[in-house]
């Protein structure tokens, strides 16, 4: 089987949802293949967040379909949540609970054994440098660590497809870079993640192929070099993905 021939990590087709008369999602078209870093981007109110709450099974479409590794979202939302984890842009947390703790209950969610929950909350929580934080409870937690805890959480049963919603909001350089050394070390073992970003040089560096999406459409898809020769009057090599992203959203508008 070819990677073509794979099954993809999410296939999206018609995907429509309109709040109060207007289309926020129109009819939207999407395959990711699996072991690829995607960025989904657009300016605010393009869809972003409502088709990825839709793929998530927190929202339900007006229509088309969403499928993670051949699972409808819809129609089979068990297997496709038992492959997909969600990490929201203001995820929540328990705060009266410590990190361990809240590991421990996801884990429990998702039927862990805790002999395999354990130490997979422990590799996560010194990856992502809040080990030392174990004693402490989750109430007190900066923004930052809250993101971080919230990230673990999402991964403690290892799924295949990680969807993140502006997973960067709030870290500061440090944070960021281990998140980011964490999702890339996911994809080059064959996992798949997607992520929308207002922060464009996060997507140019850390994307293989992004999407631009616009009044709820997808206008524009590729590598950044791809995506150059689609902005003829911003294309070359010296372009940067801002001013493609600006170009493109601009035409469409």
């Amino acid at each position: 089987m070819t990677a073509s021939d794979a099954i993809p990590a999410l296939e999206i087709s018609g995907l429509a949802k309109q709040f109060g008369g207007k289309p926020a999602v129109d009819r939207l078209d999407l395959r990711i293949p699996q072991g690829e870093f995607h960025a989904l981007l657009g300016p605010n109110g393009a869809g972003k967040t409502t088709t990825l709450r839709m793929v998530a099974g927190l929202l339900k479409p007006d229509a088309g379909t969403a499928r993670i590794l051949g699972h409808d979202i819809t129609r089979d939302p068990i297997a496709a949540k038992r492959v997909l984890a969600f990490l929201p842009d203001d995820p929540l947390l328990y705060g009266k609970l410590r990190p361990l703790e809240y590991l421990e209950f996801v884990a429990g969610l998702w039927a862990i054994e805790p002999a395999t929950a354990a130490p997979r909350a422990e590799e996560l929580l010194r990856w992502l440098d809040l080990w030392n934080h174990t004693g402490e409870l989750v109430e007190g937690f900066s923004r930052g660590m809250r993101q971080k805890l919230a990230l673990a959480g999402a991964l403690i049963h290892d799924p295949q497809v990680l969807i993140l919603d502006e997973p960067l909001t709030g870290l500061d350089a440090g944070a960021a870079r281990q998140v980011k050394d964490l999702l890339v070390e996911r994809v080059a073992r064959g996992h798949s993640v997607i992520l929308t970003t207002h922060i464009l040089e996060i997507a140019e560096r850390l994307a293989q192929r992004i999407s631009i999406i616009q009044g709820g459409r997808i206008i524009a898809q590729g590598s950044l070099d791809e995506l150059r020769a689609n902005a003829a009057s911003h294309g070359g090599p010296g372009a940067t993905l801002e001013d493609v992203f600006l170009q493109l959203t601009a035409s469409a508008a």
